[in-house]
């Protein structure tokens, strides 16, 4: 069979009728069945897509086929998709059903994307290794002892693996950048409201962004065209227009360039990741571009900013799990007997994770009265003060490039006692949501050991573009 890694390869063998929709599903389906050891799919739409296939090929035989017919792609646990179970890798939501379609889904579904399943991630999208999912933790397909990052960890190991051709996952810190990395894969955060949120179950509203994870960057400009633009259902939706992303041309000049100088001086970031970052550093000043390094005088404070706003969101977004309106309740002896407070308190304790009850608590904490001032509003200052600090960057340079990731995958367990060091994983990525910029990491070649290596690139708002264009120059 044909392991297919683009989007344009899999058009021209369907053009050719080398292959089939329907094949095509059936081979993806067989490498599923053989691959269930990675935990990548928590359901799979077997029949449905096999239905799906054979009527996209005779929309194809037809010529009525939309932009996306050919294309399989997987969605992360955290999509709604209409009388398909929802789950948000979590106990709370067990035999949830999604009464409608994320409308990001929908516009894929209206070209004619065939999706072949759910996938596994952290609960509600809180973590940096996949090993918060109440389905268990995925696993590295480049060395299965190895997490694959998060919180989108099973959709990228699905394109990783070739398991379907693109998926569908969400950032709210790093969340498909990072498993990118990890997996040797190309992930894309969009511009904070590029991309409609309707139908995406909440973590931090203020951070979330979906954004897809395919093998090129071409393929990702593509899902992001189609999904991104104007929703009467999610008022922070930008009305920009869209523009062709998969065919925008970087500026006929050399480009400049800055590079965080810590990616490639710091001692916290592995030796072969400084080292990697360097010989990209140096082939863009071969190519004739302007790179400089910077320094974030507000680097040390991204992270605790970050963990302030988006636990103290969490809180207010995860309240309406209740364990009365929907999802698990708690069967506890005595349920009769039991006032509401209890009953929310003993299905909320059983039904969230350790690391979701973990953030739940601290947000709550930095919301209290007491508290308010010292944290949420003082975070909230410096986030705009990190605004501000980027725009001035920006003003001076077309692009920034860091590392995506301060280590390449680490192994299963090995941070789950620390949670101070799994949310360092994400020192790089979170500025671009703090902050709302695009941001996408590519591969970057890989360790002595095998393992990927990802490389980051940031851009103003808006300029998904130009972020794709240098992606695939790169």
């Amino acid at each position: 069979m044909t392991l297919y890694r683009s989007f344009s390869s899999v058009q021209a063998d369907l053009k050719t009728g080398q292959i089939t929709c329907r094949q095509l599903v059936e081979q993806y389906l067989d490498r599923i069945q053989d691959t269930q050891h990675l935990n990548v799919f928590t359901e799979v739409y077997a029949d449905e897509a096999r239905q799906e296939a054979g009527r996209v090929d005779q929309k194809l035989a037809a010529g009525t086929a939309g932009r996306l017919a050919g294309m399989v792609i997987g969605i992360k646990d955290v999509l709604s998709y209409a009388h398909h179970g929802v789950r948000a890798g979590s106990r709370i939501l067990d035999n949830f059903v999604a009464q409608f379609t994320a409308t990001a889904v929908q516009r894929l579904l209206d070209e004619d994307v065939i999706i072949i399943g759910r996938q596994n991630c952290d609960e509600f999208a809180m973590g940096s290794s996949n090993e918060n999912s109440a389905f268990g933790p995925v696993r590295n397909a480049a060395d299965t002892s190895r997490v694959p990052g998060g919180s989108s960890g099973g959709s990228a190991v699905a394109v990783q693996a070739g398991l379907c051709l693109a998926s569908i996952g969400s950032d709210t810190g790093g969340s498909v950048r990072q498993p990118a990395a990890f997996c040797g894969v190309v992930g894309l955060k969009p511009t904070y409201g590029r991309v409609s949120r309707w139908g995406l179950i909440a973590y931090a509203s203020s951070f979330d962004c979906i954004g897809p994870i395919a093998n090129t960057p071409d393929d990702v400009a593509l899902l992001l065209e189609i999904m991104a633009g104007p929703d009467e259902f999610d008022s922070t939706v930008s009305s920009q227009p869209v523009s062709a992303y998969s065919q925008a041309l970087l500026p006929e000049r050399p480009l400049r360039i800055a590079y965080l100088r810590d990616g490639v001086e710091s001692e916290g970031v592995d030796q072969s990741i400084r080292e990697a970052t360097q010989r990209t550093i140096d082939q863009l000043k071969a190519a004739g571009h302007t790179v400089e390094p910077v320094e974030i005088s507000l680097l040390q404070y991204l992270l605790p900013t970050y963990y302030i706003l988006t636990t103290a969101e969490a809180s207010s977004n995860l309240s309406r799990f209740d364990g009365v309106r929907y999802g698990y309740r708690s069967l506890s002896t005595g349920t009769s007997g039991m006032d509401l407070l209890t009953l929310y308190k003993k299905s909320r304790t059983e039904g969230f994770g350790a690391e979701v009850r973990r953030r739940i608590l601290l947000g709550t904490f930095a919301l209290s009265a007491s508290y308010y001032d010292a944290y949420y509003t003082k975070a909230q200052q410096v986030r705009r003060l990190i605004r501000q600090e980027t725009e001035r960057l920006f003003e001076q340079y077309d692009f920034l490039l860091s590392p995506a990731t301060p280590t390449p995958a680490f192994r299963l367990g090995e941070k789950t006692e620390d949670p101070l060091q799994m949310y360092l994983t994400d020192i790089f990525t979170v500025q671009a949501n703090v902050v709302g910029y695009p941001a996408i990491s590519i591969p970057n070649g890989t360790d002595a050991n095998g393992l990927p290596i990802g490389i980051q690139l940031m851009a103003p708002p808006f300029a998904e573009g130009s972020l794709v264009a240098l992606a695939k120059n790169l």
